[in-house]
């Protein structure tokens, strides 16, 4: 629409075209008559009815001081602004004139848009916000609207709304939230004094939308949407990719341990590199790792089956609680005797576990720290593990260290795990099983003429803390390997520069399945990405089939209706389920997915109780599959439900007092159940560790016992020396290994992942969960995922 005979605004800005409107104001597209005709972009605020003049003219004072503000800003992805006046007792920006289109317009036409372009843009937006920060500005109103994209630019806009926005809410009295929930950060919704924060969430969020398609909260209504932000994790991003530590990080609800700004754009220029790396070999088909060397020491069996258990997203992190842990009373100190007779190698098999900031680097000297490092490490090693300290000896000499005269090398096995906050318990358990590992070998001298010692450091569960982590940890040349992480997301983050550093990295929790077959597993397109990550555990896929199995042969259920909360999670689990039932002769009776927002699922009832169905099973969280369960059965429908282990938590039970019957997967054994289980738990109190050691604690301890191996292994290829390149032969060594431990036999296959798969079964009976079967994931072909 053109304006005609328009009048002058501020006696020179001639409006020509509206080209937007929105609940805050009116856009056009105009021209500035005293600079030759220059084109601008005219934005019209547009104060709410009602107000009177006092408020009115309030919010023109603060509106026009903060927006005035925003004119200092100079940079490429901000837009810029000309002039701020006043114009029929209204505010009107003057901007320059951009032509390109809003990401929410480019989402809209094109759908989710590549890893890489988001990587790029969130690059660029966090820059500018950086400027912004800087002077002062908290944007407050972050979304896909209020991005532009050009050419060669992205843009971010409408600085200072928001805050006119709040400020029109206050005065007006309206008790109305003005802004865009779905990007708000839990403390904004809560009216909390803005902070550089709350755009570090908007920009997450953002992002999110732009890779997802959708933004990572939905619900109908504001106050659905409000509960869903405040007590319920993210949607999983399902192809997010290398992105998702980033978005991960960014949408952490506590501002306090949310991502930095440094950290960051750490992250993202991460998932950056990783995605342009991918765009090269996407198109190619599991290629094959060089097979593992052999390895003087514990002998390799030839005949150990190279099986991959790949596992799809990562959902520890989002769980809000974790199922109680018991506490073992201490006990005395164990005596000199073995803690658990381990390592004894022989030639048969392989093995596997279970699963559950601060201004850091600046982007530059992140990367320079792992490269200074991986160049330094060689003569630290060099000094350290050869040096003879007898009698009138010089350094380097090149003594084995096992001598009368030599004194022990000392080998740094570091553990990174959540020490504090809501895991820590699960984290301290971890450590605590390592050092126990630790303490065993150096007491039986396992590795002659080393001394082992732990280094822990505390990833609270967050992802760029845990790349932190990772830069430092390789950094100290006296490092060969590390023991976690917890979380898959902080696996992630953490892969990159240990792999850059052939720092070999065993999980004893992770089970996302891209770690050790990369992003296109679930497309049957299987690559390793890190060849110095392994870990100790089974994957999510396997929890889909285990589940049908027990479902079809124990429980004696043929028809089963699917349901999944379209998480990349669920509908993992939802897939093996389903082809493993159909394949045992059962039937799917029917399928449905739902949104983890919404609160009302009475109408699944009817069409559950119609299609004859003798079980569910759903793909998803406690905090959905809670509700969902309950709702079933006060409708009549009172067939089990059975989830995967991101349903096995106590607070299923909690929430739920319809929960009796229902089931669970999750990955391991229980301790208790393991062949060497309880003597392991047994020594674990004798050592006299306060805290459990949790679900984890004996796949930690394998974790490390592996570790310790592969130093053995590396010695005994060396004459009885640790060499000074030993960091780069640990993770051929651990390839190589095959041992009984105490979770049963512990070795890799060619992609990094146990080969003793092992599950559990849970039932929740008389208020609590109780295990109720345990066995193996099925064998797999490890050309297929």
């Amino acid at each position: 629409m053109t304006e005609q005979n328009s009048e002058l605004i501020a006696g020179r800005y001639r409006r020509v075209e509206r080209i937007g409107q929105g609940g805050m104001g009116r856009v056009w597209r105009g021209v500035d008559q005293q600079l030759f005709g220059r084109e601008v972009a005219i934005k019209e605020i547009l104060f709410p009815a009602g107000l009177d003049d006092g408020d009115r003219a309030t919010l023109l004072r603060r509106f026009t001081g903060e927006a005035r503000a925003a004119v200092t800003l100079s940079h490429p992805g901000i837009i810029t602004i000309h002039d701020v006046v006043e114009h029929r007792g209204a505010p009107v920006i003057v901007m320059e004139f951009i032509r390109g289109q809003s990401l929410a317009a480019a989402i809209r036409q094109q759908g989710r848009l590549s890893v890489q372009r988001v990587a790029e843009m969130g690059s660029a937006l966090l820059d500018a916000l950086a400027e912004a920060h800087d002077a002062g500005i908290v944007h407050r109103d972050i979304k896909p609207d209020n991005v532009l994209l050009t050419k060669d630019r992205v843009v971010l806009t409408d600085f200072g709304i928001a805050h006119l926005a709040d400020a029109t809410t206050k005065l007006s009295h309206s008790g109305t939230v003005i802004g865009t929930p779905q990007y708000m950060p839990p403390e904004q919704l809560e009216g909390k004094r803005p902070t550089p924060a709350n755009d570090l969430w908007a920009l997450g969020a953002t992002l999110y939308h732009a890779v997802e398609g959708h933004p990572p909260f939905e619900a109908d209504g504001l106050h659905a949407l409000a509960v869903a932000v405040f007590t319920r994790p993210h949607r999983p991003p399902a192809h997010a990719g290398p992105l998702a530590p980033a978005l991960d990080a960014l949408l952490t609800k506590d501002p306090l341990r949310r991502v930095g700004a440094a950290e960051a754009a750490e992250l993202l220029a991460s998932a950056l590199r990783a995605s342009r790396s991918r765009t090269d070999t996407a198109a190619q088909t599991d290629p094959r790792e060089p097979g593992p060397a052999t390895v003087p020491g514990p002998t390799p069996d030839p005949q150990a089956p190279t099986e991959h258990a790949p596992a799809p997203t990562e959902r520890e992190a989002e769980r809000p609680s974790t199922t109680p842990l018991p506490t073992p009373a201490p006990t005395p100190t164990p005596t000199a005797e073995d803690v658990i007779s381990l390592g004894q190698t022989d030639d048969k098999g392989r093995a596997e576990g279970a699963s559950a900031p601060r201004r850091a680097f600046t982007r530059r000297s992140a990367v320079l720290g792992v490269a200074m490092a991986t160049l330094v490490a060689g003569s630290v090693l060099t000094w350290t593990l050869t040096r003879d300290t007898s009698p009138g000896g010089a350094s380097g000499g090149g003594s084995s260290g096992r001598g009368s005269g030599a004194s022990p090398v000392t080998v740094v096995i570091g553990v990174d795990a959540p020490l504090s906050g809501d895991l820590s318990a699960l984290g301290v358990g971890i450590k605590n099983s390592a050092d126990l590992a630790v303490r065993t070998s150096n007491r039986t001298r396992h590795v002659p003429g080393v001394n082992f010692e732990i280094k822990a450091m505390d990833d609270e569960a967050i992802p760029a803390k845990g790349r932190s982590n990772a830069t430092r940890f390789v950094a100290e040349g006296t490092v060969l390997g590390i023991v976690g992480p917890l979380n898959s997301a902080v696996a992630q983050s953490m892969a990159e520069p240990l792999g850059q550093a052939d720092l070999v990295n065993v999980s004893p929790a992770n089970t996302n399945p891209a770690l050790t077959l990369g992003p296109r597993w679930a497309e049957g397109f299987t690559s390793r990405p890190y060849k110095s990550y392994f870990r100790t555990v089974a994957t999510d896929v396997d929890q889909g089939p285990f589940a049908a199995r027990y479902l079809h042969d124990q429980s004696r259920k043929s028809k089963a209706y699917v349901i999944d909360d379209r998480s990349a999670y669920g509908a993992s689990l939802t897939a093996g389920f389903r082809a493993e039932f159909t394949k045992l002769g059962g039937t799917v009776v029917g399928t449905d997915q739902v949104d983890p927002a919404q609160e009302d699922f009475s109408y699944l009832a009817s069409q559950i109780r119609a299609s004859g169905a003798d079980a569910v099973y759903f793909g998803g969280y406690y905090t959905t599959a809670g509700p969902l369960s309950q709702q079933l059965k006060q409708a009549g429908v009172t067939i089990p439900l059975m989830g995967g282990d991101g349903v096995f938590d106590q607070q299923f039970i909690t929430t739920n007092p319809k929960a009796e019957g229902d089931l669970a997967t999750g990955i391991g054994v229980p301790a208790e159940g393991l062949a060497k289980g309880e003597e392991f738990l047994t020594q674990y109190r004798q050592a006299g560790y306060p805290e459990a050691a949790g679900s984890y604690g004996p796949y930690a301890y394998d974790a490390t016992w592996a570790l310790i191996e592969a130093v053995k292994a590396v010695v005994e290829a060396n004459g009885g020396t640790l060499p000074p390149d030993a960091r780069a032969k640990m993770p051929q060594a651990v390839s190589g290994l095959a041992f009984d431990g105490v979770t049963g036999r512990v070795a890799f296959d060619e992609y990094g992942d146990t080969v003793n798969r092992q599950l559990t079964v849970y039932a929740v009976k008389g208020g609590s969960w109780t295990t109720v079967k345990s066995g193996p994931g099925n064998p797999r072909n490890p050309s297929t995922p």
